[in-house]
């Protein structure tokens, strides 16, 4: 329930603070006297968008603050999901700051608009004129069978099942439509990758290649230059060999002579050594040494289809190729199992649309379980409004296909006289009739379901006489369970109230103000007075204010 409503700067209101307490709260006060302002202010608080024209002066901040008891309203898991602080006493506070530029708070805590409209929508709800005609539409009138059916977890279940159902059949049809393309893609997919799986890309080394290309096409370059090598190396007398022998000859005779001359001698001893054995390994190489034609042109022609397939898919090297091999044939794979995959997507949706079906199955029972019992209580109340001849007619009817909140079709059909027929409720009901029927089915809603606060603005627009006396004993009836503010302009309905709030203005240095007042029961018995009479309050004016009141 709303405790407490603080308000600064806000178009006539320069500051108020109002307290409010539990059971009906009436709030009255002549024709622009800033009601509206009022309802204005709280509406900011609830995630309504700001504007800097809202503000009574533009260089300093305007505040709207509400403290909100929320014990009884099973929020614990909402503040969780929003990232939020729970407290049974919860502040919600909007800034709007000079720059133009809106906060909102909850708790102390910055929040977005939309985790403001999230929470709101369990405190407080405004019954405007406006929300009177969204009983004729579709959506609301589900919420209201759908409140009394308790079908919100079946709902909730219903619309993540139904979210899945959707995103797997574009799944599908994404498939279908791609198949086309993926077939004609099939057959150059499957040639480019037979071309790469003959080179054996795996076993290749590049490097390899080259060098064995190299030997091969230069064996007599080779030989020749391997045979002049040997002779250097291994001619009598002047050979490189013979030469390196006649050093190490006169080194070692003087190697005794000195640690340098040790070392030197040594080091010759070691290419000597060294030599012998490259002398050795020109011998193996020459040997070995032969001219194949047939394995020249077969790396040849390797290293000719590799560079044509480097250029082909323009990549440097094998490790490319083969990044490529394993791309096409993942393609490969997937256009292969095209139809597996068709057929599986297809029996994921055939499973999802069944449990889907389930679903839809048990929501619609509740539904038509309660559906004869609020037609009763809600002709019954509509009898005490005045409209004794009203009846309801509230059709349910299945959807061979599967809409937002189930499988059903819904309209509340109305009749507001004998003799005549049944017809669309935003058809056959007036202005003043929906309100008495939005009235009735808040009253009913409020007997099955925790309510937030309510408040009507005008909701008896219309109506006066023992009528107003009515709706004002529905209203005192739905105070006993939530917390109701109703805005009037009926004494009747004015002297059910358990707290009475008047809106009036006051000009002070040719300045216009709002303020807000809760009456005492003196104040009371004039403001009912003055409903009654005009401003010329007569005795008998107070007699009957008095009256009602007791």
């Amino acid at each position: 329930m709303l405790t407490s409503l603080y308000i600064k700067n806000y178009a006539l209101i320069d500051e108020l603070t109002v307290r409010f307490n539990n059971g009906l709260s009436i709030i009255t006060g002549e024709t622009g006297a800033g009601k509206s302002i009022l309802l204005g202010g709280l509406s900011l608080i609830l995630g309504k968008r700001a504007d800097l024209s809202q503000v009574k002066n533009s260089e300093e901040k305007c505040i709207i603050e509400g403290v909100f008891d929320i014990a009884n309203y099973n929020l614990k898991r909402l503040f969780k999901s929003l990232d939020l602080d729970y407290d049974v006493q919860t502040i919600i506070r909007r800034e709007i700051l000079p720059s133009g530029k809106s906060r909102a708070f909850i708790n102390d805590t910055p929040v977005t608009l939309e985790s403001l409209v999230a929470l709101s929508n369990h405190l407080i709800d405004i019954h405007s004129q406006h929300q009177t005609q969204q009983l004729t539409q579709d959506d609301y009138q589900f919420q209201v069978i759908d409140a009394l059916a308790k079908n919100k977890l079946s709902l909730d279940k219903f619309s993540k099942s139904l979210r899945l159902y959707k995103s797997l059949q574009k799944s599908l049809e994404e498939i279908k439509n791609s198949k086309t393309e993926m077939i004609k893609e099939y057959d150059y997919n499957l040639f480019l990758s037979k071309e790469l799986n003959e080179v054996d890309l795996e076993s290749v080394n590049i490097e390899d290649l080259e060098a064995q290309y190299e030997e091969l096409n230069n064996v007599e370059v080779i030989g020749e230059k391997l045979s002049r090598a040997k002779a250097i190396l291994n001619a009598e007398d002047l050979g490189t060999i013979d030469q390196l022998n006649s050093v190490k000859q006169e080194l070692s005779k003087i190697s005794s002579h000195g640690k340098a001359y040790e070392i030197i001698n040594e080091r010759i001893v070691s290419i000597s050594i060294e030599l012998d054995d490259i002398l050795v390994e020109l011998d193996n190489l020459e040997d070995n040494l032969s001219s194949d034609p047939q394995e020249l042109e077969r790396v040849n022609s390797k290293l000719q289809i590799i560079n044509n397939l480097f250029q082909k898919h323009s990549v440097l090297g094998i490790d490319d190729l083969i990044t490529i091999k394993n791309q096409l044939q993942s393609k490969i794979n997937n256009t292969e199992s095209l139809d597996a995959t068709i057929t599986n997507k297809e029996q994921e949706i055939l499973q999802v649309e069944e449990e889907l079906s389930q679903i839809a199955q048990k929501i619609h029972q509740n539904r038509k379980a309660v559906i004869p019992t609020f037609v009763l209580k809600l002709e019954a109340l509509l009898a005490d409004l005045g409209m004794p001849n009203a009846k309801f007619k509230i059709e349910l009817t299945r959807l061979g296909h599967f809409a937002i909140n189930g499988k059903d079709s819904l309209q509340f059909l109305f009749m507001a006289n004998k003799g005549s027929s049944y017809n669309a409720l935003k058809k056959a009901a007036s202005g003043g009739e929906l309100s008495r029927i939005m009235l009735a089915i808040k009253s009913i809603l409020a007997e099955y379901i925790q309510l937030p606060s309510i408040m009507f603005d005008e909701i008896d627009t219309g109506v006066s006489g023992e009528i107003s006396n009515k709706m004002g004993n529905i209203m005192k009836q739905m105070s006993h369970k939530m917390q109701v503010f109703t805005i009037t302009h009926l004494p009747q309905i004015a002297a059910k109230g358990d707290s009475h709030y008047k809106v009036f203005k006051t000009d002070v240095e040719d300045v216009t103000h709002t303020q807000l007042k809760r009456l005492n029961e003196e104040e009371r018995i004039v403001e009912i007075a003055q409903m009654l009479g005009g401003l010329s309050i007569t005795e008998s004016a107070m007699a009957h204010a008095r009256q009602l009141l007791n």
